[in-house]
């Protein structure tokens, strides 16, 4: 009796309308290639208390697909813009900032002034007051990362001039959140004093949560990875971002401040990569959770009433949006294709444009039918960003007369090798790599090995290549190649399978225990797989063979050949077929030809 009146409450229903929309949404989104931050909105448009909630009264059973208690959701809506804010943070290192800065902080910081300029200057001859038109200005000069990014190649152009100016509008949400959560409790004319205390508490807090993640995550993190537990290492993560948050939080200052200031502290760490990849499903999640509240204001009478404007005001921040960005790139020299490309793919206002408005409407400098009307932009907006891109290519071709220079940038000579394992095999090969010019990052979940390694040198970062797209965030896309040398079978068959899935030309090198090791892992996808029981049977014939007087050129040349055979043979015993290939020693004489 108790589970039935517990599955009845409004929190449980609620809570399987949330878990059902992310089970639909995200998966069939995913499928068409359409970002899940619009079929969020649409689903809290649809179960909102102005969608089908408005049939409940008569209809008692919609209860079950239907938000009944949208007040309760707010707090995870309010999670859901930490962990936002938390993933944005992971992505700001200070190192990456300071390679792109001039592009960064230059055009950037260009782009977004100029936008919020011309925006508030028209605001505020519409009417609107000046603190609130500012308000409005830095919400819709934002674009979205997270669709821009997904459309557009980085390496090309039209990506790198995206990628720097969305990048400087992730630092400023820092100042802007700021602002907007030193005004919140003093919108109403509280006075200077209480707005000069939050401020230099919040700066104090802000500095201190600085300097203490310097010295305290490291070890923390450390003694997590130390563990081999994900359910510590989650716990600590999200432990960081709730202290985090409550510290600035108690100043008077956004909690979202909090969040993204834990996330850059993090970046720094070794450990950043995995942390991102543990809080992946909760910030999807909680940011569904937002993105429904968002859909649920949505009152489609409204939508209708004013619909004329809707357009309008979506057309006229777009056109706004994109004539600044493609006149500054044209000043700073880009082509017209590119220049025109760019500014309409940067457009579109952003998700972060709702957390704004939200921000700005709980600070009461605009008001709350104001901020109805603009996120209800903001969402429109974000549905037609594919299309904007498509529209860009499009003008990019006509402005230049001929087809957009898309070519991605000249990618470096020599990409890459990534190193799975960094135990004794591990540490040979980098020397190998080094001594022959080759670059490397190598791999461990070890964090012992880690820091002996760093310390001792070597490119090695922090990582389970076993788990999630970690190695796709290492870059393994643009790897030369990948050397499994882990000693753990299961695991290294795991990753093998998993890599080749993903990627199917990518030359894949394992470390194998025995013959029947390798041929496992030749059915995983492996491209050698180099058996260490064989490895030490040859070199121990080369070394008997030379001291009993025979040459070492013939010796080396038939250690190959037998090499090749042995591979031939696994591969052949597994069922397995290869392509017609020179043994090694007829390749060596084909050189010499």
């Amino acid at each position: 009796m108790a589970g039935t009146n517990a599955l009845s409450s409004p929190v449980m229903s609620d809570a399987l309308v949330i878990l059902g929309a992310a089970g639909i949404v995200i998966p069939v989104f995913n499928r068409y290639r359409i970002t899940p931050v619009i079929g969020f909105i649409l689903v809290g448009l649809l179960v909102g208390p102005f969608g089908l909630g408005r049939l409940v009264f008569d209809h008692p059973w919609l209860s079950w697909v239907t938000i009944t208690d949208p007040d309760g959701l707010e707090i995870f809506a309010e999670f859901g813009i930490i962990l936002l804010l938390f993933s944005i943070g992971l992505e700001l290192s200070f190192a990456r900032l300071w390679a792109m800065r001039r592009f960064v902080f230059g055009l950037g910081s260009l782009e977004l002034l100029l936008i919020c300029g011309s925006l508030t200057f028209v605001f505020a001859t519409l009417g609107q007051s000046l603190t609130g038109a500012m308000a409005l200005g830095l919400a819709l000069a934002l674009s979205s990362t997270a669709l821009v990014l997904k459309i557009t190649n980085t390496g090309t152009p039209v990506g790198r001039a995206a990628l720097s100016m969305l990048l400087f509008e992730d630092i400023a949400l820092v100042p802007i959140v700021f602002l907007l959560g030193a005004l919140a409790p003093h919108a109403q004319g509280a006075g200077m004093d209480g707005l000069i205390h939050t401020l230099v508490w919040g700066t104090g807090v802000v500095v201190l949560l600085l300097v203490a993640g310097r010295f305290l995550l490291p070890p923390l993190f450390a003694q997590a990875a130390r563990t081999k537990s994900p359910e510590l290492f989650l716990s600590a993560s999200l432990l960081v971002v709730i202290l985090a948050s409550l510290a600035t939080a108690a100043t008077g200052l956004s909690p979202i401040v909090g969040a993204l200031v834990a996330g850059l502290l993090i970046a720094e760490t070794e450990y950043h990569t995995e942390v991102e990849e543990m809080t992946e499903p909760f910030k999807g999640l909680a940011l569904g959770v937002f993105l429904i509240t968002v859909g649920m204001r949505i009152d489609l009478w409204v939508v209708w009433e004013n619909l004329g404007s809707i357009l309008i005001a979506t057309a006229g921040v777009i056109v706004l949006k994109a004539i600044v960005t493609s006149l500054l790139l044209r000043l700073m020299g880009a082509r017209r294709g590119t220049a025109a490309e760019t500014g309409i793919l940067m457009s579109s206002p952003s998700e972060t444009t709702l957390i704004v408005l939200s921000a700005a409407g709980a600070a009461q400098l605009i008001q709350p039918g104001t901020a109805m009307f603009w996120q209800i932009v903001t969402a429109l907006g974000l549905t037609i960003t594919p299309a904007l891109a498509k529209i860009g290519k499009i003008m990019a071709r006509r402005v230049e007369g001929v087809e957009a220079p898309h070519q991605p940038v000249e990618a470096p000579d020599t990409p890459p090798t990534l190193i799975v394992g960094f135990g004794r095999v591990g540490h040979l090969v980098a020397d190998m790599l080094t001594r022959h010019g080759r670059p490397y990052l190598a791999v461990d979940s070890n964090t012992d090995i880690i820091t002996e390694g760093r310390r001792r040198g070597y490119t090695v970062a922090f990582a389970d290549a076993a788990r999630g797209d970690a190695m796709l965030r290492l870059g393994v896309a643009g790897a030369a190649a990948v050397i499994v040398t882990m000693d753990e079978p299961v695991s290294a068959q795991r990753i093998v399978r998993k890599l080749r899935a993903d990627f199917p030309h990518l030359p894949i090198i394992a470390r194998a225990r025995d013959t029947d090791h390798a041929g496992v892992l030749y059915r995983a996808g492996a491209t050698h797989a180099v058996p260490e029981t064989l490895e030490s049977s040859l070199q121990l014939s080369e070394a008997a063979l030379v001291e009993i007087g025979v040459a070492m050129g013939p010796v080396i040349a038939s250690i190959h050949e037998m090499r090749d055979e042995f591979r031939e043979q696994i591969m052949e015993q597994g069922g397995l077929s290869q392509k017609p290939a020179l043994k090694s020693g007829q390749l060596r004489e084909a050189e010499k030809a």
